[in-house]
């Protein structure tokens, strides 16, 4: 099973993955996992990305290609895999969608996991974090019985600067013209599925899973 998986920020597509990963036995491939561990490493792709990020350049598209490509050769990627963040935009999925060609390793789906601009902004800006044991809640969906106090610890809840309303909107925005072309790229290839990601996790999982499962019929 060879999945994209497409979705805004806050959408649940971390969360889905992991679940995916458990139950088809198939790895989860993050192009920032992957660009770390090929500059840890000292690759020869890695020691290129690394001369970009040291720039504070973005790493070009025909490095992080070359990266994913090298990763979907591993054994673990023989059943299929789960492609998370990457590609980013219409002209990154060409060129995967060549590579994949090449590899006899073409997408089976791409997973849309749908969520309305106005819940992403509450699940995302509505975050808090204890200061004092880490512990998260939201104001909105799962606020603390005690407003801006842990339940478990006392500690005091804060509000990351990642989650403030102008960075969250900016974030969105971004995605919205970089990202969501990708939907009407794969409509038009015939593999696009769409998943509604509002309501209760194990049942969005649940339609995940027979759209998956219908495929393979």
């Amino acid at each position: 099973m060879r999945i994209v998986l497409l979705g805004a920020p806050g959408a649940g597509k971390g969360t889905q993955a992991k679940k995916l990963i458990e139950k088809y036995g198939i790895p989860q491939i993050s192009t920032g996992d992957i660009l770390r561990k090929a500059v840890a490493d000292g690759t020869p792709l890695g020691k290129e990305a690394k001369s970009y990020m040291d720039k504070g350049e973005l790493v070009p598209d025909s490095v992080v290609i070359g990266l994913v490509k090298e990763r979907l050769q591993q054994d673990d990627c023989k059943k299929g895999f789960i492609l998370d963040g990457f590609p980013r935009n219409t002209s990154q999925a060409e060129t995967l969608d060549k590579v994949l060609d090449e590899m006899g390793m073409p997408l089976d789906v791409a997973l849309s996991v749908d969520v309305d601009m106005d819940i992403l902004m509450k699940r995302l800006t509505g975050r808090r974090t204890c200061k004092q044991c880490g512990q998260m809640y939201n104001v909105y969906f799962s606020p603390p019985k005690q407003e801006g106090v842990c339940d478990k610890c006392g500690g005091e809840l804060y509000q990351r600067d990642d989650d403030k309303e102008e960075t969250i909107r900016k974030r969105l925005e971004v995605y919205e013209a970089q990202t969501a072309p990708l939907i009407d790229y794969y409509e038009k290839k015939g593999i696009l599925k769409r998943v509604n990601g509002v309501g209760d996790i194990d049942e969005i999982f649940s339609n995940i899973c027979s759209i998956l499962d219908g495929l393979k019929k």
